[in-house]
């Protein structure tokens, strides 16, 4: 399992700064939902990890620095899925998600029946199968998000980035899609991180919640802790009153 340590990172575009001071632990295996009001630097602090972004402050997956790994096995090492992917002209939908493999492709580069049974499971548990042969530029939004999605699952890293995962889908869909990372995550021992607007599906699917406020770290806990009407009100200026399924999980409801 890796775990995943974040310290005191700042990030920004150009000289602004949008994010400072975060920190961080994830343990091998563990679910951090990471959610704020827009703005308030969620997706920057993604890229960061990823290190998509230049950054100060110290990313480690299994006590390495991140920065420190060979790209491929870095690759192997962190799985990051955008919310607004920039997708490839001309490709396939099974085409694209085999990118996913190529880390883990020998040297002669080519795809074998492990790969191929790899993404034949994810297209058929994310619902694309009948879209496997479908050209990218032809799918809806939520179909794009759902082959990004299981491109990088398919990596099968250690350490798991979804910005926005359920952003253009159905209630149905996005809880497919949250369900089989988790099973995933039971399964493989993958570490999640996401950013999330709702906040039932976060607090219902991450086992710790980060609030992120003005780029800073607002709060940290158990979604219990966190998703308080008073804090809801204090940060994201909102009306709401926090319910319980029977089995306990919380449900964040507004009010008016």
């Amino acid at each position: 399992m890796s775990r995943l340590e974040v310290r005191d990172l700042a990030a920004g575009y150009r000289r602004h700064r949008v994010v400072s001071g975060v920190s961080t632990t994830v343990d091998g295996g563990g679910w951090l939902g990471i959610i704020g009001p827009n703005g308030a630097g969620k997706s920057t602090l993604l890229k960061a990890i990823a290190g998509l972004l230049p950054h100060t402050g110290e990313v480690r997956v299994g006590g390495r620095a991140l920065t420190s790994l060979p790209r491929r096995e870095r690759a192997r090492t962190l799985a990051y899925a955008p919310q607004i992917p920039q997708l490839p002209m001309g490709l396939t939908v099974t085409d694209y998600v085999l990118l996913g493999r190529t880390p883990h492709l020998g040297p002669l580069g080519r795809e074998g029946r492990r790969d191929l049974a790899v993404v034949e499971e994810l297209l058929a548990r994310l619902d694309l199968t009948d879209l496997a042969g479908r050209a990218l530029h032809t799918l809806s939004g939520g179909e794009r998000q759902r082959t990004v999605l299981a491109r990088a699952l398919a990596q099968r890293a250690g350490v798991l980035l979804l910005d926005e995962p359920t952003t253009g889908l159905d209630i149905g869909h996005a809880q497919t899609l949250l369900d089989l990372v988790d099973e995933l995550r039971a399964e493989l021992g993958t570490t999640v991180v996401t950013t999330l607007h709702d906040l039932t599906l976060a607090a219902q699917y991450s086992e710790r919640v980060l609030l992120l406020d003005d780029g800073a770290v607002a709060a940290e806990g158990t979604p219990g802790e966190v998703l308080t009407p008073a804090s809801l009100a204090e940060r994201y200026a909102a009306r709401v009153t926090v319910l319980h399924t029977p089995d306990g999980s919380p449900v964040i409801a507004p009010t008016r």
